[in-house]
């Protein structure tokens, strides 16, 4: 029995100094997303994150490299959410969109899903927008952003179509462009955060606005 219960002592070592390891790199993305939505990403050095997420700066180092790599890390968790390796398209909100019978119930889907992700990612968005300006280290993060957004409108686009007719003149391409536009990060930013527009106040103004460019209905 002593044998056994050592040998499963040391099994356990394992998996216990793992999850250590993964609740410490969520302190360190947690406290960069404190200081980055706090001070930007140009106020925002590697010895505070280290500092807000009490570790010694070289297990920040040693997790992420750079703060490049930090903000990338953290862009990716916040938008979706967690940090199981799913993609974008693969995950619930967009395969209920797809799924869905008839457009109005689709674009609802749509829209409920970029709300939660502005909700948790909105404002770290901006600063990843703001950053990549002037900073060309960042720029291709906020590129990659938007070209992944964009085949995300596409693709549900696409899908949309499939259910009804896009309307009049309507070409595919410009009707990912309204998509994309008023989905998107910025628009979100302006209402909400610079004009004081509530989440949901925002969610129905989108909704009635997809319905009507893309659908024909008001």
């Amino acid at each position: 029995m002593k044998r056994r219960t050592d040998g499963a002592k040391v099994k356990a070592k394992p998996g216990i100094r793992r999850q250590r390891a993964q609740e410490t790199r969520r302190r360190m993305l947690d406290a960069a997303f404190r200081l980055f939505t706090a001070h930007g990403y140009d106020g925002t050095t590697i010895d505070s994150i280290a500092r807000e997420a009490g570790v010694a700066v070289q297990t920040v180092y040693f997790n992420f490299g750079n703060k490049q790599t930090i903000l990338k890390e953290l862009v990716d968790v916040r938008v979706a959410g967690d940090d199981e390796p799913v993609p974008t398209l693969e995950r619930p909100w967009v395969l209920e969109a797809v799924a869905a019978e008839d457009p109005d119930a689709q674009l609802r889907h749509q829209v409920a899903g970029a709300r939660e992700i502005y909700e948790r990612a909105g404002t770290l968005l901006e600063v990843l927008r703001s950053a990549a300006v002037s900073n060309e280290d960042v720029a291709p993060l906020w590129e990659r952003n938007k070209q992944q957004r964009m085949e995300v409108q596409r693709h549900l686009v696409k899908a949309l179509a499939e259910k009804h007719p896009l309307p009049g003149a309507l070409t595919l391409d410009r009707a990912v462009d309204i998509s994309y536009g008023l989905l998107g990060p910025e628009m979100y930013h302006l209402l909400v955060t610079e004009r004081g527009w509530t989440p949901r106040q925002w969610a129905d103004w989108v909704h009635s606005s997809l319905r009507h460019h893309l659908v024909g209905q008001d």
